[in-house]
């Protein structure tokens, strides 16, 4: 059956993690109605993507019983370096990923089954939550916003009326390797004093920790703590957030943004990290108009809604090329 034989009326739409693939089905609403997650295989790059070739045709055989028909298009949302023109995942440190094209795979798995045409989408994570986020959470009617998500790391995506922008290079809003304190930790680019190696979730886990003698502590715990009113959670709270302030000041000046849209792990920690940020931001601030800093609506569905996105645009665009044998 071609795509053109019937109406199809739903998307297959998925976001992988490091840990977990959260998977939907969605209508043109933008509603799941049926969702699955599954841990991400741990045998190495290629067994991940033979589990999202697999879950991909278990969606696209239920979306038939339910539905009548295959779906109108796919979108993954994966972590790392995403050529989303090429449908390539270009790098990725998570998964062992390096130049996998994976939209050519899936459009390939899906014409064995009978669904040869559908379109396959691929966004980077951050970005393709942002989009959820812009279109249907925070950044809902806003002309320009910013997404920054905190968590095992630092990462950024640019809004600009209902889409997103990716850069010349796929790196637009990279805003965790803004070098905020020179001569600082390490980072994993090979830099030091990268935004996120001070003000990520894991690094403020990790400060706590070191401050407060208790091995394996989290950002939550550092969260908690501040809460009490303990002094050492204090300055580790104030450390990272005004590092966040340093980076957030780079995009107010590049970007002049309504509102940034603040997400990932860190953000669970509410007003006690948002309040003394806007504080902090504003004073740093000298001349700039600064934006409203508001919390992330969606939450960790935010990625799996924004792929269903990704789907939805491209379902009138030609499919990419199957996998040469």
């Amino acid at each position: 059956m071609s795509l053109q034989e019937h109406q199809a009326n739903y998307v297959i739409a998925l976001d992988v993690g490091g840990t977990t693939i959260k998977a939907a089905l969605t209508g043109p609403d933008n509603e799941p109605f049926l969702r699955v997650r599954r841990d991400t295989a741990t045998e190495g790059p290629r067994a991940v993507v033979a589990g999202i070739l697999d879950l991909v045709a278990e969606l696209a055989a239920e979306g038939l019983a339910r539905r009548g028909g295959p779906p109108a298009g796919v979108g993954l949302a994966v972590p790392g370096v995403v050529d989303e023109a090429a449908g390539v995942a270009v790098y990725s440190a998570n998964l062992g990923w390096r130049d996998v094209p994976l939209a050519a795979l899936l459009s390939e798995r899906l014409a064995a089954q009978g669904a040869g045409g559908v379109p396959v989408a691929l966004g980077h994570d951050v970005r393709t939550g942002g989009l959820a986020e812009g279109r249907l959470g925070a950044g809902a009617g806003v002309g320009r916003f910013f997404f920054v998500a905190l968590g095992t790391g630092i990462a950024g995506a640019i809004g600009v009326g209902d889409r997103m922008e990716p850069g010349a290079h796929g790196g637009a809003g990279e805003i965790g390797h803004v070098v905020v304190r020179p001569g600082g930790p390490r980072c994993g680019c090979g830099q030091y004093g990268c935004l996120e190696t001070v003000a990520s979730a894991s690094a403020v886990g990790r400060a706590w920790a070191e401050s407060s003698g208790a091995a394996g502590a989290s950002a939550a715990d550092a969260a908690r703590a501040v809460r009490t009113g303990d002094a050492r959670a204090n300055g580790v709270w104030r450390d990272a957030v005004d590092a966040l302030a340093d980076g957030l000041l780079v995009v107010v000046n590049l970007l002049d943004p309504e509102v940034v849209i603040v997400g990932g792990g860190l953000a669970e920690a509410g007003e006690t990290l948002l309040d003394p940020l806007r504080s902090a931001l504003a004073a740093k601030a000298t001349f700039q108009r600064l934006p409203a800093v508001v919390p992330a609506a969606l939450g960790e569905s935010a990625g799996c809604l924004g792929a269903g996105l990704l789907a939805w645009d491209h379902s009138q665009l030609p499919p990419i090329p199957e996998v040469s044998p």
